[in-house]
């Protein structure tokens, strides 16, 4: 008997009325509102407007979920297209089963795409998100604990994760609970990148790339750890060897990134060039309206001091006389 472990929840889903709260889409909404809002922070500090992360994100994120799915689905088509199972849950997202390879591939596409439509360097935009991204993932993981899903090999640390469920050829027991681990590795993954951002002013797609870096270095133990079903090439599963392509490419991008391009791009944003340039005519009416007043005024103070003049010219040479 196990004195000391995680437990898993005895349901994944609450209902409010009729309307059911599933935990894995809880926690995917929670984690995209903290990167939008980190974000956003982020980007405001390298000198872009409020509201571009958030208007940028609204094509990033379904962009994300499509390819996250994707990804999930063909590269575990036997869960959906084999014999005796029902393609149609292929399209049921709720119950787990997004991959973040293409999460992040078609996400960064539909970020493309928002970027170039707000006139913005996607770079800067991507430096700016990456440590949210990170910990969107921190707290996505968190929806594996509510489906009782992605857990590792059988162990009886005080941390075990312990499964109840037998759906899906689980097996109740203990177990290594690796969504704990991957998300409390992108937590740290978000704070390398902020950390390494501060002291070494990474820019050009540079703090993208460490963020993607770190997280492969990372996913690749974590994924040796996993009992789920999976590929395998060569006898190493299909998500250690993306981890390692990913990773050597995105090593590979910063430190040519920097040798080429040192140092952090400004950003500015159209609409604050065309609003500055919009201003000037005003400012210039406004500056010439100030100096017409005080040329006014200053005539008419010569105009007083000339009269004065005179009047005291015109009374001296009365009593002279």
């Amino acid at each position: 008997m196990e004195l000391s472990y995680i437990p898993s929840p005895s349901r994944g889903v609450l209902y409010l009325g009729p309307i059911p709260l599933r935990g894995y889409a809880f926690c995917i909404i929670i984690g995209v509102f903290v990167a939008v809002w980190l974000g956003n922070k982020r980007w405001i500090a390298r000198g872009g407007r409020a509201g571009t992360v958030a208007d940028i994100a609204v094509w990033a994120v379904p962009f994300g979920l499509v390819g996250g799915r994707l990804y999930h689905v063909i590269t575990d088509y036997e869960l959906y297209f084999s014999d005796g199972r029902d393609w149609v849950d292929a399209f049921k997202v709720w119950e787990g089963g997004l991959g973040i390879w293409g999460a992040i591939a078609l996400g960064a596409l539909g970020a493309w795409i928002g970027a170039r439509r707000r006139g913005v360097p996607m770079p800067a935009y991507a430096d700016a998100v990456a440590p949210g991204i990170a910990f969107a993932q921190a707290i996505g993981r968190w929806g594996n604990w509510f489906n009782q899903e992605l857990y590792g090999h059988e162990t009886h640390l005080p941390w075990a994760l312990h499964i109840t469920s037998s759906e899906g050829g689980r097996v109740p027991g203990y177990y290594h609970p690796t969504f704990l681990y991957e998300s409390l590795w992108c937590v740290g993954v978000a704070l390398l990148v902020i950390w390494a951002d501060r002291r070494f002013t990474l820019g050009h797609g540079r703090a993208f790339a460490l963020y993607v870096a770190a997280y492969c270095a990372g996913r690749s133990w974590i994924e040796y750890m996993r009992v789920d079903d999976a590929h395998h090439i060569l006898g190493v599963r299909l998500n250690v060897w993306t981890a390692l392509i990913v990773f050597v490419l995105a090593v590979t991008y910063f430190v040519v990134s920097a040798k080429k391009r040192p140092g952090r791009e400004a950003v500015v944003e159209p609409e604050a060039v065309s609003e500055a340039a919009g201003d000037e005519p005003d400012a210039a009416a406004e500056a010439g309206d100030k100096t017409e007043g005080a040329t006014e005024d200053k005539t008419e103070d010569a105009t007083e001091a000339s009269d004065a003049e005179a009047k005291d010219e015109a009374e001296s040479a009365t009593k002279k006389s």
